[in-house]
């Protein structure tokens, strides 16, 4: 009976000192890497939520930095990353696209990682220089039309969704464009404001605060439906380009073997600082929006990087745009 007692008093210590261990999770703040320079979209986005989930956490959550290699040297740390629950990745489009751009990839999105959830959405937005001489989108592809090859489309860089993006603009439109990478939002803006450049496909966090104050030109979106933020603002769809779809989407990674009680709790303060009011309002004047909650759990990143992969492979291999 004495022995009994034992074995299952045992049994009960082994059960309970799991517990105990995630109950300790975080014990020190915890890392979200950027794979972008800082000031850029993704990185906006991540110092939007991180105050809210390390209110949630307990522990700070400190937005690190790491562009290079057009985004993928951020995930290739956090692969490597020692997988104990303090370093985690927000990342783009980028992360679906990567196997197909880059020929020496040093990791697989679907295998060397865990999945925490969606985020948001950003959309994208058809500017140009403020003295372009179209009125609107409608006249824009006919003076496309008649003078292509001799106009610059910048895109921030090859691999970004603004390179993705423009070559989808440039399919849609069958019209060739003189495509100019810069390397980055910012030298691209700059270079559209001081007529550089003609036209640039990038996100409203970056182009609509812009495009308000009258320095650069908005055409359109290229959302399904119109944004609130734009509600004059046609999208590219509804102008004629058929099934023009190319919205910014924002994931949370982890590296793969990190403990299942990090990946929860975090996931949990995830979901909570997209809850916050103040993290919509943010986001909304950005022009984008937070994804439902049922896009916000692993399974649903998993599933969508899938069908992105899916959908931007064909694309990108057909156009050569290959990159080391």
């Amino acid at each position: 009976m004495k022995a009994r007692f034992i074995t299952c008093l045992a049994a009960t210590v082994l059960a309970i000192l799991p517990l105990a261990g995630q109950a300790d999770w975080p014990e020190r703040p915890v890392t979200l890497v950027v794979p972008y320079s800082a000031g850029g979209p993704t990185d906006i986005l991540a110092r939007i939520l991180a105050p809210y989930m390390s209110q949630t956490l307990g522990k700070s959550v400190v937005v690190e930095s790491r562009p290079g290699a057009g985004g993928t040297r951020g995930p290739e740390l956090v692969a490597r990353a020692r997988p104990d629950g303090y370093t985690f990745l927000i990342h783009h489009n980028g992360m679906a696209t990567a196997p197909a751009l880059y020929r020496k990839l040093r990791y697989d999105p679907l295998s060397d990682f865990e999945y925490i959830g969606l985020t948001v959405d950003m959309p994208m937005t058809i500017v140009a220089r403020k003295d372009l001489p179209p009125n609107d989108v409608r006249e824009l592809f006919a003076y496309l039309e008649k003078n292509g090859p001799q106009l610059n489309l910048a895109h921030v860089g090859p691999g970004s969704v603004s390179h993705l993006c423009s070559m989808v603009f440039r399919k849609a439109l069958g019209i060739e464009l003189n495509a100019v990478p810069f390397q980055g939002t910012g030298p691209a803006m700059v270079a559209l404001e001081g007529g550089h450049v003609d036209l640039l496909c990038d996100q409203t966090t970056q182009t609509l605060s812009h495009a308000k104050a009258g320095k650069i030109k908005l055409y359109a979106t290229t959302t399904k439906t119109r944004l609130p933020a734009l509600p004059d603002t046609p999208t590219l769809q509804e102008s004629g380009l058929k099934d023009f779809d190319v919205v910014v989407w924002h994931g949370v990674y982890a590296p793969k073997g990190t403990p299942a009680e990090a990946l929860q709790k975090f996931n949990a303060a995830l979901k909570a600082a997209l809850k916050e009011p103040a993290v919509a309002r943010r986001i909304a004047d950005l022009g984008g929006q937070v994804v439902p909650e049922s896009r916000q759990t692993p399974e649903a990143l998993r599933s969508w990087l899938k069908s992105e992969m899916d959908r931007w492979t064909p694309l990108i291999r057909a156009s050569g745009a290959y990159l080391d």
